[in-house]
């Protein structure tokens, strides 16, 4: 399956099963997208000078596996 950066994609699998979303990042060595707004996991961050800290959403990589191309072009057969 050909999944490239910008994609729209549909998770058919997991915790968010039936949401769209676009690719944002591909990790081709372990076969891992990560999809906007999809797969959401808490991160804690320490406060520094420039940032405030506290507990953020971020996404995370899902297997490529989970989720279908919404833009694959279908060319008719020629005989």
């Amino acid at each position: 399956m050909i999944i490239k950066k910008g994609n729209q994609v549909k998770v058919i699998t997991g915790k968010d099963k039936g949401k769209t979303g676009e690719v944002i990042e591909i990790n081709r060595k372990l076969n891992m997208i990560k999809v906007k707004e999809i797969n959401l996991v808490k991160k804690h961050k320490k406060p520094t000078k420039e940032n405030k800290g506290g507990i953020i959403s971020k996404e995370s990589f899902i297997h490529y596996s989970n989720v279908k191309n919404l833009e694959i072009k279908k060319e008719p057969i020629k005989k």
